[in-house]
């Protein structure tokens, strides 16, 4: 349409404008899609997940080495630490499925919105919606 020399009319120039507004609407998503359930993983994670491998690793090798604890109570303490990391990781599954679940939420009220759209603008150039 842009290298069309012929002039156009008010519907096409409403349904080009709509064209690029939905281009743009749909890089955004891309872009917010992709980050989705990336591998992207925090600084502060990182400190966290290294903080307990750390934690296991000295009560591992002290227990091994110096048997300063009853053996039931390093696994105790193991069993603890192990407990707090799966709840850690539900937690940040939890999040991430509400973040899911709220983008495709968004997408499917903006289809709804440009399913209406279309079916006015079929109204409007006497088409029959099908």
């Amino acid at each position: 349409m842009k290298n069309d020399p012929t002039p156009q009319t008010e519907l096409e120039k409403e349904l080009a404008h709509e064209l690029e507004e939905f281009k743009k609407e749909k890089e955004k998503m891309k872009k917010i899609l992709g980050n989705l359930g990336g591998a992207v993983i925090t600084r502060k994670e990182k400190l966290i997940n290294l903080s307990f491998l750390v934690v296991v690793l000295v009560f591992f090798t002290l227990e091994i080495t110096t048997h300063f604890l009853p053996p039931f109570v390093s696994l105790e303490i193991g069993l603890l630490f192990l407990s707090v990391k799966i709840i850690w990781m539900m937690n940040n599954a939890h999040k991430v499925s509400h973040f899911q679940f709220w983008i495709l939420n968004s997408i499917e009220y903006k289809v709804n919105q440009i399913d209406k759209k279309v079916r006015e603008l079929e109204k409007k150039i006497g088409k029959d919606p099908s």
